[in-house]
């Protein structure tokens, strides 16, 4: 029997995209075994900050940045969608797109932590698995606090550096893989506000990326 495609689900502003996110999900993909990486930019909230970049622009930021990985792709799915947009929506879209996949819903301590916070959360934890990523100043201990994580769960990651993770059970059913990868201390909101002032932005994030920002004129004090 052939094995089933195992898909890394990776959502977020990405405002904008850069090392942290890639080498990230690059990690996450050798580590777990992921055939692929979908990069899902978030749509435009109805109450949109006076610095997150449209969605297309962000769409074509992630695009420029993914583009010579063959592992990874970039979905407009939440982009093109008028309205707000719900996790649970597109999770759900993607596994009637691909059935008979493995998704693994990929995001840091800190988001898995807020899902209580999220649009449907029960249903959510219930549909797919998780990819749990190592943050900078973030320990998996504090996962312990999670609703959803079976109680009695050990967050000893085991391992050599680099290579490590663990699974968790999820109280749906489901599982949380717990991933340690590289700490890149890079951040999207640190690189506004060097933009905002007028410093360098170089080695933070692709080239092409790099280019399209000073082109286009995003993140500048005047738009």
């Amino acid at each position: 029997m052939t094995a089933s495609l195992k898909i890394g689900v990776f959502g977020g502003t990405f405002n904008p995209i850069h090392y942290g996110h890639l080498r990230a999900a690059e990690e996450t993909r050798e580590i777990l075994g992921l055939d692929k990486v979908f990069f899902i930019p978030s749509g435009n909230p109805p109450l949109k900050s006076d610095d997150l970049a449209d969605a297309l622009r962000r769409y074509k930021m992630v695009r420029l940045a993914v583009v010579k990985n063959r592992s990874f792709d970039v979905l407009d799915v939440e982009c093109v969608k008028p309205g707000k947009s719900y996790t649970v929506d597109t999770l759900e879209a993607l596994l009637e797109q691909h059935r008979g996949a493995e998704l693994s819903f990929m995001l840091g301590i800190d988001a898995f932590l807020d899902i209580p916070n999220w649009w449907r959360p029960e249903k959510l934890v219930s549909m797919v698995n998780f990819a749990v990523i190592s943050r900078p100043g973030r320990t998996f201990d504090e996962l312990a606090s999670s609703p959803y994580i079976k109680k009695g769960t050990s967050f000893t990651v085991p391992g050599r550096a680099g290579q490590e993770f663990l699974t968790a059970g999820l109280t749906s059913g489901k599982k949380a893989e717990l991933v340690r990868t590289t700490a890149v201390d890079v951040s999207s909101s640190d690189i506004r506000r060097r933009i905002k002032a007028g410093l360098s932005i170089k080695y933070l994030l692709p080239e092409d990326v790099e280019s399209f920002i000073i082109s286009h004129r995003l993140y500048s004090p005047v738009q």
